[in-house]
């Protein structure tokens, strides 16, 4: 069986002294309990005492009948002993109240019990009830998140852009004039012939240089290929210039190509679409 909580043997030792019954371990020569049982029962012999207190000047068992020794509803027999006797006290000192008056006066000593203490070791008045793992309670704050909603966050910064591109495009477009030229001759060829937007005369320059299907086809083809297939090669899902030195080479390639194509086609170009210094012969450009 258990051992019995020191603090409940200190009461228990405390009752004792103030009934005046002899305390386990305090005289000479005295022997330890002999088994556990004796040492669990001290403080419910000692409580039962103590309720049976103030019946003691009545003169034996003033409650009569058989003790409790068996459980009934789930009350443990020793607490239904102690509620017996304690009912038998009550009614024993009532009827010996009521027959003092005719008789002699019976004195007895009554002793002052103790006040309980209702305080545990180390004066703690808590019992513990369970312990839990701290991972099994639901934490109320939610874990901060360095994510946000695509509405309002993205979509209100894209709209306040494309509203002001759109601005800037139509007063720019009603201020400037555009460079138009007069109408075509077929008579009259211009010299050099040029490409007509700015952004084809990368293409021009290459048809220059070679065939047609090669320049036209295979160049374009080969430099698309490469950059549709560079997230495919480069899959680091990072942001960051230093972590996607592949798909940054890559594109950097492909527009210094377009760009030295396009202005070796509109600055040096002259006459006949052939090579010049537009220092020594003048741009043939117009937008």
């Amino acid at each position: 069986m258990a051992d019995v909580p020191e603090h409940l043997l200190k009461r228990s030792q405390e009752r004792r002294k103030a009934l005046g019954l002899p305390v386990e371990g305090e005289e000479a020569g005295a022997a330890a309990p002999e088994t556990p049982a004796a040492e669990e029962a001290a403080p419910v012999e000692a409580a039962a005492a103590a309720d049976a207190g103030p019946a003691a000047g009545g003169g034996g068992d003033a409650g009569g009948g058989d003790a409790i020794t068996e459980d009934k509803g789930g009350i443990p027999a020793h607490l239904l002993e102690r509620s017996r006797k304690r009912k038998a006290a009550l009614a024993g000192g009532g009827e010996a109240a009521a027959a003092g008056g005719g008789g002699g006066v019976a004195a007895a000593t009554a002793v002052a019990a103790p006040a309980p203490t209702s305080s545990g070791p180390g004066g703690h008045t808590q019992r513990l009830l369970t312990v839990v793992k701290s991972g099994s309670i639901q934490q109320a704050r939610a874990e901060a998140q360095d994510k946000v909603h695509v509405w309002p966050h993205l979509l209100a910064i894209e709209l306040a852009s494309i509203l002001s591109l759109t601005a800037f495009i139509t007063i720019f477009s009603a201020l400037v004039k555009a460079p138009l030229l007069g109408l075509a001759d077929v008579n009259a060829t211009p010299n050099p012939s040029k490409a007509g937007p700015w952004y084809f005369l990368g293409l021009q320059e290459l048809l220059k240089m070679f065939h047609p299907m090669v320049a036209g086809v295979t160049i374009p083809g080969v430099a698309l290929g490469v950059l549709a297939i560079t997230p495919y090669v480069d899959k680091n899902p990072s942001n960051k210039p230093e972590d996607r030195k592949f798909a940054i080479i890559m594109l950097t390639f492909f527009l210094m190509m377009w760009a030295v194509l396009v202005i070796l086609g509109s600055f040096f170009r002259g006459e006949g679409f052939n090579f010049v210094f537009p220092w020594n012969k003048g741009i043939f450009f117009e937008l």
